[in-house]
């Protein structure tokens, strides 16, 4: 007779469970344990869609919606999922059990990278942790930067390969699906035992160096699910993300929530954060949430169970937050009929107001009594854009995005496994000096050889002078200038084959 599942029985039997310990499977952890309790708690409670319940967080997050396959078993069916294969009992001595990634049998015996996890404090409902390094890990972390910066992958390769879960390394090489689950493996090992995906209140500062690896190979699991076709899955992911920063979103996850929500059919989910993030957040000033919230509510009203008085409720309520988007982001609407390649009329196409000379937020010279509030809005919330919106669209790697970025971000080094790391990033541990060595890449001492004052890293100029320092520093400048126009015409380069002369009887062998 098969052992019952934990999850069927009542809250009753599974503390029975727990004090006999009779609990699923003789090798579960105390992670397991704990998560067994927090479900014994209601705390992690499963529905079907994103805001089935108001009394829980709106960035609550599901287990079952991090696994695709769930997802995929929604569109296609288990055994088409599945197959014919059969659930194969975990070997528990290799692999403990997460939830962010299932363990592969091809993959090694795991040991612990060095990574841990210590809770900081705990504040009004909230428990910020943080990552920690061992000083094993450390000396990997100075191999793995002074391999970075020789700017040759091959010494990457060679200094880490017995540290095949390093996690900068991982989070290098963005190209490997395989790494990259290996890297959410080991970080969800080293969770501390208190610290919950689900329940929206787990804090990580990403200003701490050793956060930001975590952020980011979450991040890169995420957009590998979105281009798979598992949106739904993505959206949980980038709830996740957001969840652990809401305040700041070092990543701007609110540029792409919208998006996979969109995608994944979770309207109402969408209009609770708009409705829940509007007031302390202004999401109506943002263009694509100004835009999605319309569309949500044109969506809802297409549905079959919707009655026909709601019916018309959203479909009005849709036509009115999409003029007021047209009037707040003119040009928007452009590019948007261009990518969904629809013809505008005439009388839109010619008018100024959505034109490229667009005054953006209006003015009331158009004859719109809203476009009064707008001008002072602008004036206060868009005068230039953050670092973490820089940073989401370096990660996002959208080629007429990145173009758009300014000189100030173009011409700095920007590094895969840490794009523009914060200012006031927490430094927990430094790297030492290199003694005698040169840490110059094979660019640097080439501009070198030709401008002895040139320095890529930005150190001091040995010249006393203050004047010539300066006259250095700009020389730098220009020079980072031209790099980014080297990288941009290299990467445009196109080569043609030469013309055939259409002969048929010419002999191969004739030369000219």
């Amino acid at each position: 007779m098969g052992v019952l599942p934990l999850r069927h029985l009542t809250r009753s039997h599974r503390l029975l469970c727990l004090m006999c310990g009779c609990q699923e499977g003789a090798g579960d952890d105390i992670d397991a344990l704990l998560e067994t309790i927090e479900q014994s708690n209601g705390l992690t409670l499963q529905s079907e869609g994103c805001g089935g319940s108001d009394n829980r967080p709106v960035l609550y997050v599901e287990h079952r919606n991090l696994n695709p396959e769930t997802e995929l078993k929604r569109y296609f069916g288990a055994r088409a999922v599945l197959g014919d294969q059969r659930p194969r009992q975990r070997q528990r001595q290799f692999h403990r059990s997460t939830w962010m990634t299932i363990p592969k049998d091809t993959w090694p015996r795991f040991s612990r990278p060095g990574i841990s996890m210590t809770l900081l404090e705990s504040r009004d409902g909230l428990q910020y942790f943080t990552f920690e390094h061992s000083r094993d890990y450390q000396q990997i972390q100075f191999k793995f930067l002074d391999s970075v910066e020789s700017m040759d992958p091959n010494n990457i390769v060679v200094r880490l390969h017995p540290r095949y879960f390093h996690l900068s390394l991982i989070n290098y090489c963005v190209v490997c699906v395989c790494v990259s689950e290996r890297a959410l493996y080991s970080f969800e090992c080293a969770f501390h035992p208190v610290c919950s995906l689900t329940s929206g209140t787990s804090r990580l500062d990403y200003l701490r160096p050793e956060n930001r690896a975590f952020y980011l190979a979450v991040y890169k699991h995420m957009m590998f699910l979105e281009r798979r076709g598992c949106p739904r899955t993505a959206l949980e992911y980038c709830r996740l993300i957001l969840s652990l920063d809401p305040d700041s979103d070092p990543l701007c996850m609110l540029l792409l929530i919208d998006f996979l929500s969109l995608r994944s059919r979770e309207y109402n989910f969408l209009l609770r954060l708009y409705q829940d993030w509007e007031v302390h957040r202004n999401l109506s000033q943002l263009p694509n949430f100004a835009f999605s919230v319309a569309l949500s509510h044109f969506h809802l009203s297409q549905e079959d169970q919707t009655e026909s008085e709601e019916r018309e409720r959203l479909k009005h309520k849709a036509d009115l937050l999409l003029q007021d988007a047209l009037i707040m982001f003119p040009g928007v609407l452009m590019p948007l009929l261009d990518l969904c390649t629809v013809q505008p009329d005439a009388a839109v196409s010619s008018h100024d107001f959505f034109g490229p000379r667009s005054p953006g937020l209006c003015v009331s010279d158009f004859g719109f009594p809203s476009c009064l509030l707008h001008p002072p809005r602008r004036k206060q919330r868009y005068q230039s854009a953050p670092l973490n919106i820089h940073r989401h669209v370096i990660l996002s790697e959208i080629k007429e995005a990145t173009s758009t970025l300014p000189l100030e971000v173009t011409t700095q080094s920007v590094m895969g496994f840490d794009p523009l790391p914060p200012l006031d990033s927490v430094v927990s541990y430094t790297r030492p000096e290199s003694v005698g060595a040169s840490n110059e890449s094979t660019l640097s001492l080439f501009f070198r050889s030709l401008l002895p004052n040139f320095n890529l890293q930005g150190e001091p100029m040995p010249q006393d002078d203050l004047e010539v320092a300066q006259a250095g520093r700009e020389l730098n400048q220009e020079v980072n200038r031209l790099m980014v126009a080297m990288r941009d015409m290299l990467a445009n380069i196109q080569f043609q084959e030469p013309p055939r002369e259409d002969n048929p009887d010419r002999d191969e062998g004739e030369w000219d």
